[in-house]
């Protein structure tokens, strides 16, 4: 069994969509980068590429290819998880925690907790997501940003 820890944050930016954990989420403003900037999924990808050994999201994704721009999170995951599945057999377990001022989150869990579990193959009862709010403290408080933060078990 191996464990591994991702993390992600992307700035708030009129003009883009807001999309976490593969799910469009009603929201005036969107996440700032290269892809669609889903940092939950991201930071999912990175613990996967920490259980393995297997480097970071940057190595494998970066940002100054031009193939990734605009590339959709769920499409990241399952290339992650095709390299990962190479050397692990399953997901023993995803606990994945959001940190947003904005908006409420909670209506899009269960759809969130679906796409990756059938992403990754695996059972929803493998998925726990959670989100929190940093009681208005920080960029994330001040809703400048949204963040997560990812612990992956496998087998």
């Amino acid at each position: 069994m191996r464990s591994g820890i991702g993390y992600d944050i992307h700035r708030l930016v009129s003009g883009r969509r807001l999309v976490l954990g593969g799910i469009e989420i009603e929201c005036e403003k969107g996440l700032l980068g290269h892809s669609d900037a889903d940092v939950l999924l991201h930071a999912i990808c990175d613990a996967l590429l920490g259980a393995a050994a297997m480097g970071d999201i940057g190595r494998h994704f970066p940002d100054t290819d031009p193939a990734w721009k605009d590339a959709s999170g769920i499409t990241l995951l399952e290339k992650t998880w095709r390299m990962v599945s190479e050397k692990f057999c399953s997901v023993i377990n995803i606990d994945a925690t959001i940190f947003a001022q904005e908006p409420r989150l909670s209506p899009y869990m269960t759809a969130m907790t679906e796409k990756i579990s059938d992403s990754l193959g695996t059972e929803s009862s493998r998925v726990n997501i959670k989100a929190t709010t940093t009681e208005g403290l920080g960029i994330i408080g001040d809703a400048s940003a949204i963040a997560a933060m990812c612990v992956v078990l496998l087998e």
